[in-house]
Parts: C-alpha cells; sequence; structure tokens
C-alpha cells in the first residue's frame, strides 16, 4: 500500500502521486524496463544537451536521480534498522555542481541505475511490514522507509516528464 501522507513531507506527494502501483515492490520491478527503455534510447550526444543555459544536461539529471536513489534508500535503510537521528538534507546543486556527469559515458550511467535499482529491489524487498512503516526524520520531515521507496520511484518518473517536456522535444 502507498504510505499514509503523516510519513513523508508534503513535498514529497506530487512524487508519490506519479507511482500508479499501491504497492512498493511492485513499483520498483516496473520502473526496472520502464527506467532502462527511456534511458538507453538516449544517445552520448543528446546526454550532453541541455534545454537552456545554466541548466542540468541530461547526463546531469541522470546523475541526480542516481544520487537521489542511494541517498533515499539509504534513508530507508537508517530507518527500517531503528536510526533515531535525524538526517539532514542535500543540496542537489552542490552535488550536480560536483559530480562531473557530462566527463561520463551514458551508457555506462544507465547501467549504473540500473544496477542500482535491482539493488534498491533487493533492500526495500528484504524489509517486514513493521521496517517499512519504521519512521525517522530526514530533512526536518518524518520519512518512512515506504515513503522513501516510493518517492525515489516517483522522483524519477517526475524527472522523466520534465525530460519530455523540455528536453526531448528541443532535440
Amino acid at each position: 500500500m502507498k504510505p499514509e501522507s503523516s510519513t513523508y513531507g508534503a513535498y514529497y506527494q506530487a512524487y508519490i502521486q506519479l507511482v500508479e502501483e499501491e504497492e512498493l515492490l511492485s513499483a520498483l520491478n516496473a520502473s526496472v524496463q520502464n527506467s532502462n527503455d527511456f534511458w538507453s534510447a538516449l544517445t552520448e550526444e543528446q546526454g550532453n544537451f541541455r534545454y537552456a543555459e545554466g541548466k542540468w544536461s541530461i547526463k546531469e539529471l541522470l546523475q541526480h536521480i542516481i544520487d537521489t536513489e542511494r541517498i533515499f534508500s539509504y534513508r530507508a535503510l537508517a530507518f527500517a534498522r531503528g536510526e533515531t537521528t535525524a538526517l539532514p538534507g542535500y543540496d542537489e546543486n552542490a552535488y550536480t555542481d560536483n559530480c562531473l556527469a557530462d566527463s561520463r559515458i551514458l551508457s555506462d550511467m544507465v547501467a549504473e541505475l540500473m544496477t542500482l535499482r535491482k539493488s534498491t529491489i533487493l533492500l526495500f524487498g528484504s524489509f517486514s511490514e513493521e521496517k517499512l512503516d519504521a519512521v525517522g526524520t530526514a530533512s526536518n520531515n518524518p520519512l518512512s522507509a515506504r515513503a522513501a521507496g516510493f518517492i525515489l520511484v516517483g522522483h524519477e518518473l517526475h524527472h522523466i516528464q520534465v525530460m519530455k517536456e523540455r528536453y526531448l522535444l528541443m532535440l
């Protein structure tokens, strides 16, 4: 089932609503093929495209998705294991400024995301229902392990929509 709204910050509602599946492992499993199909269809040349000056390249956007998946997976792990220390937020722009994505090979990045997603599925599959509902604090908001999983799926869906609306129409 999708997480209760009391188990995540209101900011994340838009991401969770993008996920069609009601069950977390179903959503994660469905995302593997969809992600691979979308990102693998892009060429190396397209990976360096920015739709406007000062905007992230497609490779930087993909690296942002990878980084965010790692961060939210860690948050889920921490809370499922009983972490009581509040976890900090992160500055997505600072991460992107320091990721060197444009010097990477796009197909390697896609392979990294697919490997990471499979690892994410195994991580979330190891949690009991009780552990999925464990809540901690991240970025000054409540966050359950379950919500973290739905957020990372919806986060990628959000950015794929952005790609289709702002990037791919201009290529």
